[in-house]
């Protein structure tokens, strides 16, 4: 069974759902540093965008009745590769023990001072 799973404590598209459910499986969109309070990106910086986008896919899962414990996979797409360790050191902190599996490379699409975008998939146990 498939369910889209919508919270208003992330960004939002017409075009897109924030993410889709099929049975224990959570599939989160692409999450930029959008702040849902304010309508505008999170800060100049990697380590906030990339905190904010961390949060976007949090408040999601937490949609979806998952957490970050349920996250097997993370994708991260960088605008400039050179933020990686700057993104790696905020990621860090959210994920400080057995991490799930991830990938990073560059965000394809130039939009205006999005720095990361960051998606993930879950299994809910």
């Amino acid at each position: 069974m498939r369910e889209v799973v919508a919270t208003p404590d992330a960004p939002s598209s017409p075009l897109y759902s924030q993410a889709v459910k099929v049975d224990s499986h959570v599939y989160v969109s692409g999450m930029a540093a959008i702040d849902t309070t304010t309508g505008a990106l999170a800060g100049a910086t990697i380590k906030e965008q990339t905190r904010q986008s961390l949060t976007n896919c949090q408040a999601v899962l937490r949609a979806a009745g998952a957490t970050l414990d349920d996250v097997v996979e993370v994708g991260v797409l960088l605008t400039n590769p050179g933020d990686f360790a700057e993104m790696n050191e905020e990621y860090a902190t959210w994920f400080p023990t057995a991490p799930p599996t991830r990938y990073v490379t560059k965000l394809g699409v130039d939009l205006p001072g999005v720095l990361v975008s960051i998606r993930m998939t879950a299994f809910i146990r």
